[in-house]
């Protein structure tokens, strides 16, 4: 199993999450950071650092956000890895929680 970042990422992009993680398995895109699922090894570090409560293990992804499994593997691949934290966008906590983020997802 693979833990998956899901939509309340989208603008919130929080980097708490990357510097638990040993094995170095984030990668990061313009307004949203992926999991590789090929390289995470479901060792649970990084869920509770998350201040928006948006990395979940792929079995227990919300009703309507499965689509974010595929989308952590696809983007993985062509984004580049993060290890280090860095600060949040400005505006993130306004962000954060809002639905339908996928929208504005910077590719």
């Amino acid at each position: 199993m693979t833990y998956v970042v899901l939509e309340n990422c989208i603008k919130c992009k929080y980097t708490d999450c990357v510097e638990v993680c040993p094995v170095d398995c984030f990668h990061e895109g313009p307004n949203f950071l992926v999991i590789d699922p090929d390289e995470c090894i479901d060792c649970t570090l990084c869920e509770p650092e998350c201040p928006a409560e948006a990395i979940v293990p792929e079995d227990d992804v919300p009703e309507g956000q499965e689509e974010f499994i595929e989308l952590n593997a696809e983007l993985a691949r062509t984004w580049p890895v993060i290890t280090t934290r860095k600060d949040p966008p400005p505006d993130a906590e306004e962000w954060d929680g809002k639905p339908d983020k996928l929208k504005y997802l910077e590719r």
